[in-house]
């Protein structure tokens, strides 16, 4: 594809992106937006780009779609879909962000068209308790959200299914701890079941198989050159030559490339941007002292600080993503 096919491409993949709330994103978004890099770099970006959203980003259609095979998966809800679901309590515990409420919102849609019944309507004599959220980043939310519960409001024994539609394995793994340890701490029994549509590697441990922006050389750039030195810790590079477990690149030269300039352009928006706080990191927002989180999923609702600034940071940056602040 040509320049003009890929800005058409890109902007076609994230027509539906916070539709209703802002300008629906054009082919001349797109543009705008990949104009704020070199010159020589813009058509390579573009073509790896649009190879990576048509994996990573998430319009509504698919995620009802997630949300219809949840309702009717055998592994889940057994034999007789709606009979299990009647006696779910769906829990609506999220305290900071409305993505909870929004995916309940649509699985009321789905449920009352092939059950007749909605949400609010199960779970009277509840057998199995119910997260529902997105996605799962650092897994910090999650954490938060079922310690509190289970400390207060759950009963002595509770079997709670978490649904998102991807999850970060390493953000589940910290989440799941957290979670049991706060059970045991409140003398309760849980036990956890983990559904997700998707499971995005992002571990150190599995750095070379991971599917998030793990920069194999820190590049010849003074503000990313400063940035790593200021770190605690040197930066932890990828070994070249994988695309990643779920293949979301197209090739390794076409992840490398993205990798260096979506950091090279978040150490610049670093020094742009001066209301960003010391976690909002060149590839993403992470407590742990690196180059960033990494993650390239976005939803048709919003996109997650996780990602690279270049996506979401406004003000001198444009953004690809506006991003909405929970």
């Amino acid at each position: 594809m040509n320049k003009r096919e890929l800005l058409e491409s890109i902007a076609d993949t994230i027509a539906d992106y916070r539709d209703g709330e802002i300008q629906k994103p054009t082919p001349n978004h797109v543009d705008t937006w990949i104009k704020q890099f070199d010159a020589e770099v813009q058509e390579p970006m573009l073509a790896e780009l649009d190879h990576v959203l048509k994996h990573t980003y998430f319009s509504k259609d698919k995620v009802k779609n997630f949300l219809k095979n949840l309702l009717k998966s055998e592994k889940l809800a057994g034999n007789d879909p709606c009979s299990f679901w009647k006696y779910v309590e769906f829990l609506r515990i999220q305290e900071r962000g409305s993505s909870q409420r929004d995916m309940l919102e649509m699985f009321d849609g789905v449920l009352e068209d092939e059950c007749g019944f909605k949400t609010e309507d199960c779970g009277k004599t509840p057998k199995t308790y119910l997260y529902l959220d997105d996605a799962i980043f650092s897994g910090g939310h999650v954490r938060a959200d079922l310690g509190d519960w289970i400390k207060s409001d759950a009963p002595e024994e509770a079997n709670i299914h978490i649904v998102t539609i991807a999850s970060h394995r390493g953000g589940q793994y910290f989440a799941r701890n957290q979670i049991i340890d706060a059970a045991n701490a409140a003398g309760k029994r849980v036990e956890l079941k983990w559904w997700r549509g998707i499971e995005i590697e992002d571990r150190k441990t599995y750095i070379y198989s991971s599917d998030v922006l793990r920069p194999t050389i820190i590049p010849e750039n003074p503000l990313v050159q400063e940035y790593a030195k200021s770190l605690k810790y040197p930066v932890v590079l990828r070994k070249p030559g994988s695309i990643g477990e779920n293949k979301f690149f197209s090739s390794k030269e076409g992840r490398h490339l993205l990798e260096q300039e979506f950091l090279k352009a978040g150490a610049r928006i670093r020094s742009i941007c001066l209301n960003l706080n010391v976690y909002q990191r060149p590839l993403g927002n992470m407590v742990l002292e690196t180059l960033g989180f990494g993650s390239l999923l976005v939803t048709f609702r919003n996109c997650p600080n996780n990602c690279p600034l270049a996506f979401w940071v406004g003000d001198p940056w444009y953004p690809l993503f506006p991003r909405k602040i929970n």
